[in-house]
């Protein structure tokens, strides 16, 4: 029987980085490390061994200060690869090699000059070469949902029958929807009946040139992948990857659906989105799911008002729960008087209903000709008696 916990891998050291202005030099990559260890993720793919020194140095120095996540290095499926991997690999408690080849006849012809017959070869040969080194070996075919669905099933055959542990069928290019990738993985795990039997994980690994990803790895997990791939605000190469965020708090609010567990420590969510917002060139979208300034910020007055009563309105999670301190009222030219008087309120203001109305009046005039509203401005709004007592009060206090 699949077992309900649901692990993450996170790639953000490796597939993140490899996206125009990500790179990290190793201290950044360590500091990044340790947030996603507080994040509570299972995997840490940590870098690509053969790329570089750089590379190499950060995978070893990670192994040696990061204890709780299992460590892996990527590695094509090449023996002088797979080896460098596992060399950088050697002081982590717990190692994973993670190799790829592609498996579409598009990347065989043309990038690889490679039959498909010797693609299987070199499959069956770099997975049992990893396996003699470490205990944990993953097996990408890369390209896999533009593949010939009977060789997809194939290769994914001898990875399994050559020691893979975990099978990652990716969606290299972002071309999948949700319903083909979850049909994809529901074929596989029937064709290969030893997926199930002897324990094998089914990873997804999504990118978001059509803005599908994280739609798509839901829709993998929903057909059994239990394994899934991702990064800290979605980075990755293109348009990104499936972001962490948005898959972990989609199996939260959504438990309903999914029925499954995972180890992601949900208040670390927001830290570990910041860290990384503070290593690279640049922070998530203001309307970035989960993460993003204006994911639990509200302008709109009938969405204040409906906040104000109650937060489940227009909130389907706390802020908290992802390690947000709070909500925000935005106020601006859509709010309402039921914002503008919380506001007043909470600066030490309470106005009659007709204070209150002149107020609002004098609110929006200004709304519309000044985009951000502050506090300052609030108080420079209120009727001439208020204002005049206040003057009164600074006075005396002088």
């Amino acid at each position: 029987m699949i077992s309900n916990q649901v692990y993450f891998f996170d790639t953000t050291l490796r597939d993140g980085e490899q996206s125009p202005g990500c790179s990290m030099t190793t201290q950044e990559k360590l500091t990044m490390a340790h947030a996603l260890e507080e994040l509570g993720v299972d995997i840490l793919e940590a870098g690509f061994a053969m790329a570089s020194e750089g590379d190499f140095a950060a995978i070893a120095t990670i192994t040696q200060a990061v204890r709780k996540p299992r460590i892996a290095s990527l590695a094509r499926a090449k023996s002088e690869d797979i080896e460098m991997a596992a060399r950088s690999l050697q002081f982590a408690d717990r190692a994973r090699i993670h190799v790829f080849l592609a498996s579409s006849d598009l990347h065989l012809e043309y990038k690889l000059k490679m039959s498909r017959a010797q693609a299987l070869d070199q499959t069956a040969e770099s997975v049992r070469l990893a396996r003699s080194l470490v205990d944990d070996v993953e097996f990408s075919p890369e390209d896999a949902t533009r593949s010939d669905r009977d060789f997809l099933v194939e290769i994914v055959r001898v990875a399994v029958e050559a020691g893979a542990t975990t099978i990652n069928m990716p969606d290299t290019v972002g071309y999948m929807t949700p319903d083909e990738y979850g049909r994809m993985f529901a074929e596989v795990r029937e064709r290969i009946p030893a997926i199930d039997a002897e324990g094998v994980i089914l990873s997804s690994h999504c990118h978001d040139d059509l803005g599908l990803a994280v739609a798509n790895s839901l829709a993998a997990i929903s057909n059994g992948a239990r394994q899934v791939e991702c990064t800290i605000n979605g980075i990755g190469e293109r348009a990104g990857n499936a972001a962490l965020e948005e898959i972990a708090a989609a199996l939260y609010v959504r438990a309903d659906r999914f029925n499954v567990t995972s180890g992601i420590n949900l208040n670390q969510i927001y830290p570990a989105s910041q860290v990384l917002g503070h290593i690279i060139t640049f922070r998530p979208s203001p309307n970035k799911a989960v993460v993003g300034d204006n994911a639990f910020a509200h302008e709109s007055g009938i969405h204040q008002h409906g906040m104000l009563a109650n937060p489940l309105c227009y909130e389907i999670m706390t802020p908290s729960l992802v390690g947000v301190a709070k909500t925000h009222l935005v106020l601006g030219k859509h709010s309402g008087r039921a914002a503008l008087r919380h506001r007043l309120e909470q600066l030490g203001y309470t106005l009659t209903r007709d204070e209150l109305q002149h107020t609002y009046y004098r609110f929006v005039a200004l709304a519309d000709r000044k985009k951000n509203i502050y506090d300052q401005d609030l108080v420079g709004l209120l009727p001439d008696p208020i204002r005049a007592t206040l003057r009164e009060a600074s006075s005396e206090l002088d």
